[in-house]
């Protein structure tokens, strides 16, 4: 950290120098061409070739140096100052700042500036920023920052962040930003924004967010979001959109008009799911509670109940989920049938000879009779069996019966 700071202080010092010498310098407003020279610099003014030179330099060595333009090599200890145009290869050991364009290499120890367009290759140890355009291989250990039009390969350690139209390949550790569209793969620690529209992949640790339409695929450790339409896939513990084509993958699914695709979750929802809520017994779990999301035919269950054994034995208990299809039989009586997973935990019966836990696949049968609007009874009938988890064993299997009530929420 001590030797961090005299290196921040020179590099502040480089590029304060900037906007003086292009406001400042006669250069700026005579003609480009010139005579080719060398310059080798001690300083700003301390050179074989002064800024004010009119013209290029060809080869520029020193401690830190400033000039015209460069076409060619410059290297230097501390930092480069190209007032105009870099054409070639520039290298130093703190910051390279370029008003103009560069085409070509920068390499150096903390930031690489260029003020209008970059072609070729960027790396540097912090920092990396380009004004306008940016076409090639950038690399920074913290941060990348490019105007518009930005093609390539941007690779930052923590972040990188870009204007209107971005394509090609973004890695970052932490995040990638891109303003409007984004054509290409951007993959992240923890965060991918495409502000407009996406075609292409995001991939990251915890979400993805697109403002309006995707064309392609978001997958994440936690939540995909588009803000408009997608076509495509979306696979995330949670998938959100206003609309979609193609496949929801996830524990929650959620669009919210319409969605032209299949939805493989724990719970599908949209605006018209109806959650309800259900009251039963039974003769597996004893007392159970679960919440129904039942959309037009289709509906998931997720819940738990107590009591796998008998109420003489000490506490147990379980978690379920049942998906299933539901249709109308005769006015307000309904006939459904779904299949189950039960996961099982007995506790301190595992002390008295019962296992520790189990796992059960269920399949029911169900008739459902609606007494009003808010309230309903339903039958169960089905079959099961429960099995070990570490055995390929069945531990106990046979009929199920149930009855409860459902209330219902529109």
């Amino acid at each position: 950290m001590r030797r961090l700071f005299p290196s921040i202080i020179a590099l502040l010092m480089v590029a304060g120098t900037l906007p003086a010498q292009i406001t400042d310098s006669p250069s700026t407003t005579k003609k480009d061409r010139g005579p080719v020279g060398i310059n080798l610099s001690l300083w700003k003014n301390m050179s074989t070739q002064p800024t004010d030179t009119v013209g290029s330099t060809c080869l520029n060595l020193g401690l830190f140096s400033s000039m015209n333009r460069l076409n060619g090599v410059g290297i230097n200890l501390l930092g480069g100052v190209v007032l105009r145009d870099m054409n070639g290869v520039q290298i130093t050991g703190l910051a390279n700042l370029v008003g103009g364009s560069m085409r070509g290499v920068q390499i150096a120890g903390i930031s690489n500036v260029n003020g209008n367009n970059l072609s070729g290759v960027s790396i540097s140890g912090l920092v990396g920023i380009t004004g306008n355009h940016a076409q090639g291989v950038i690399f920074s250990g913290l941060t990348n920052i490019t105007g518009d039009n930005t093609s390539g390969v941007i690779i930052g350690g923590l972040l990188n962040i870009s204007g209107e139209n971005s394509s090609g390949v973004h890695l970052a550790g932490l995040a990638n930003i891109a303003g409007e569209s984004f054509n290409g793969i951007t993959t992240s620690g923890l965060l991918n924004i495409v502000g407009q529209s996406l075609r292409g992949i995001q991939i990251s640790g915890l979400g993805n967010i697109t403002g309006e339409n995707m064309h392609g695929m978001q997958i994440s450790g936690l939540g995909n979001v588009v803000g408009g339409s997608f076509t495509g896939a979306q696979l995330a513990p949670m998938n959100m959109t206003k609309s979609g084509k193609g496949l929801q993958i996830g524990l929650f699914n959620y669009y919210k008009e319409n969605f032209d695709g299949f939805q493989l979750g724990l719970v599908n929802a949209n605006p018209d799911t109806k959650v309800q809520l259900m009251l039963f017994g039974g003769n597996t779990t004893k007392l159970n509670v679960g919440a129904r999301f039942k959309n037009k035919l289709f509906y998931t269950i997720l819940g738990g109940g107590t009591h796998y054994l008998d109420f003489s034995d000490k506490f147990s208990a379980s978690l379920f989920y049942r998906a299933g299809l539901e249709l109308p039989l005769y006015k307000q009586l309904f006939i459904s049938g779904d299949l189950g997973f039960q996961h099982i935990e007995n506790f301190k019966n595992k002390d008295y000879g019962f296992p520790a836990r189990l796992y059960a696949l269920q399949a029911r049968v169900n008739l459902e009779y609606r007494l009003t609007d808010r309230l309903g009874i339903f039958v169960t009938g089905g079959y099961g069996g429960s099995r070990y988890y570490n055995k390929g064993v069945t531990y106990d299997k046979g009929v199920i019966l149930e009855g409860g009530v459902v209330v219902f929420k529109y």
